[in-house]
């Protein structure tokens, strides 16, 4: 199996939710996504910044679960390498690569990753029409990164290394817990998705980037203002140094808030283990309320028993 990197960004995350309006009026209202197109029980929507057709979907369903991660890839060359790489390396498709059938199309397939999360890979997806974010404007301008919860920290991170070319930038230890998280990227952003030492699978948090400081304290003041459980922050990372402030939405998924992560220079990066018992590595402000157990515990999320089961387009 190479290694070479065929994923250059992360598109879209997508949820099935029990509470459908809720959870709509939550990331189309205070949020500050915006509804893009919506047709029986499933919606998409936009961050007014990005330039992807979306980067949240949601859709109506009797259990909550992550339906879907999408990445992008340069072009549908890429695409079907990909695919032949992936049925090389012995790893379950959903589909074979063709067209996609969400707003802007495109080329694309899915396929299961080690812990059953289903992953899309998709070329040639219309560009959406997106803007700068103004000054004071606290609304999300892209999509940042995801973190998923994994039972096996280091198979999965094996997987994702092997199967898709994604590298470890810095982990997260503690001498109690050992190894609790790493930190993985697929271009110089630090990390477009994190994996998490969980005890089941699950969706970890969803994070969205905003314009800058002052657009990140606004938006946290307006999500706090509205009433939503706010979990932890506002701070600072060491690891990826970017701000943070954790939220719960009406199911109990966990959405951030963040800006600033770091871009590195991968030609001379060299991975760091941070000791996450060390009040500074949580939070270099100092400014967020303490890491606790159930701070930690909200993280876990519910049980994705979703696992292995193809989701509708």
């Amino acid at each position: 199996m190479t290694n070479n990197r065929l994923l250059t960004h992360l598109r879209h995350v997508d949820l099935a939710v029990p509470d459908y309006d809720k959870q709509l009026d939550f990331y189309a209202g205070v949020w500050g996504l915006t509804k893009v197109a919506e047709d029986s029980g499933i919606s998409f929507l936009a961050a007014e910044g990005s330039p992807e057709q979306y980067v949240v979907r949601l859709r109506k369903a009797d259990e909550k679960r992550l339906d879907l991660v999408s990445y992008g890839a340069a072009a549908p060359a890429d695409v079907d390498t990909l695919a032949e790489q992936l049925l090389a390396g012995g790893v379950q498709l959903v589909s074979r690569p063709g067209t996609v059938d969400t707003p802007g199309g495109g080329y694309g397939f899915r396929f299961f990753d080690i812990d059953g999360r289903t992953i899309e890979v998709s070329a040639d997806v219309a560009v959406r029409r997106h803007r700068k974010i103004e000054e004071k404007e606290a609304i999300p301008v892209k999509l940042s990164h995801v973190v998923l919860n994994s039972p096996d920290l280091e198979r999965t991170r094996a997987w994702y290394e092997r199967h898709l070319g994604f590298r470890l930038s810095d982990t997260l230890s503690s001498p109690h817990m050992g190894e609790v998280m790493h930190f993985m990227r697929i271009s110089s952003q630090h990390h477009s998705m994190a994996l998490a030492k969980g005890p089941h699978t699950s969706l970890h948090h969803i994070s969205f980037e905003m314009r800058g400081i002052d657009e990140y304290m606004r938006g946290s003041g307006r999500v706090l203002r509205a009433g939503h459980t706010k979990i932890w922050g506002p701070g600072r990372h060491m690891a990826g140094d970017n701000t943070f402030t954790y939220f719960l939405d009406p199911h109990g998924n966990t959405v951030e808030y963040t800006t600033e992560l770091e871009n590195l220079d991968e030609d001379t990066w060299h991975p760091h283990v941070y000791d996450f018992s060390q009040p500074e590595v949580t939070d270099q402000w100092g400014t967020a309320n303490a890491m606790n157990e159930l701070v930690a515990k909200e993280s876990f999320n519910d049980p994705d028993r979703g696992c292995f089961l193809a989701p509708p387009v």
